[in-house]
């Protein structure tokens, strides 16, 4: 329970951070892998979106270009959102700041897992599944969390930085090799460099395991993944509950 309490504590460290983030990116993973299979559409990260995007508006395909505008913008309301809700709870002097962030993201999860499989085919107006815009508000909900609790330092819903930080960091180590006093100068972060990794192995650990388990299972696979949020969430309700028993 202290461990757990720890997680989504508004004073944190380095190590927590990443315990946190290690965990948010396995579930990333498995719900990135787990979309594609469904959706044939990545919705954890929007490089792809920004560029569908721009090849929308570029070849005047209207519907290609609503689709990218709106996983975009549910992204991004999804970000917002778990800035909101962090700032309310710093003002009223919550210690669990991030418990919401992580209770909503779980609630939507269950929600995905219980109306996907009937508003799969469903298209709005502009032929955009709803889904989509879903999973990518989901994403950009969880990606701040993990931001916002390190800092910048963490990225749980993309793997691009983390995977530049990891070439950077294997780069100066295989300089130092070379032995000269230029190249043991060069100092390699190895917090950085276990950061990345740990983030890197957990992201695709989750995807592989996602794909498997949608593949297998279809949508009930979001509920382990909605249970082990609600149990970050739900460790200072627990507390307080105990607390004010006694």
């Amino acid at each position: 329970m202290r461990r757990l309490l720890h997680l989504t504590h508004r004073h944190r460290a380095p190590s927590v951070n990443l315990a946190l983030g290690v965990v948010l990116a396995f579930i990333a993973g498995a719900i990135n892998a787990g979309g594609f299979l469904l959706l044939q559409r990545y919705t954890s990260h929007m490089t792809g979106f920004a560029s569908q995007l721009a090849d929308g508006l570029a070849l005047k395909d209207t519907a290609l270009a609503w689709t990218a505008a709106g996983a975009i913008c549910a992204f991004t309301a999804g970000a917002a959102l778990t800035a909101i809700l962090v700032h309310l709870a710093r003002q009223r002097g919550a210690r669990a700041v991030y418990a919401m962030p992580l209770m909503l993201e779980a609630a939507l999860l269950i929600l995905f897992g219980l109306v996907g499989s009937q508003t799969l085919l469903v298209s709005n107006a502009y032929g955009l599944p709803g889904t989509v815009l879903l999973l990518s508000f989901i994403m950009g909900l969880q990606n701040a969390v993990g931001s916002k609790s390190s800092r910048g330092s963490i990225r749980t819903t993309h793997m691009t930085g983390n995977v530049t930080d990891l070439g950077m960091e294997l780069g100066k180590l295989l300089y130092r090799l070379r032995g000269s006093a230029a190249a043991l100068s060069v100092s390699v972060d190895g917090g950085r460099l276990q950061r990345s990794a740990s983030l890197l192995v957990a992201f695709v650990t989750g995807g592989t395991l996602g794909a498997l388990c949608f593949q297998t299972a279809g949508f009930i696979f979001v509920v382990p993944l909605a249970t082990v949020l609600l149990a970050l969430a739900a460790a200072p309700l627990v507390r307080r509950s105990r607390r004010s028993g006694h």
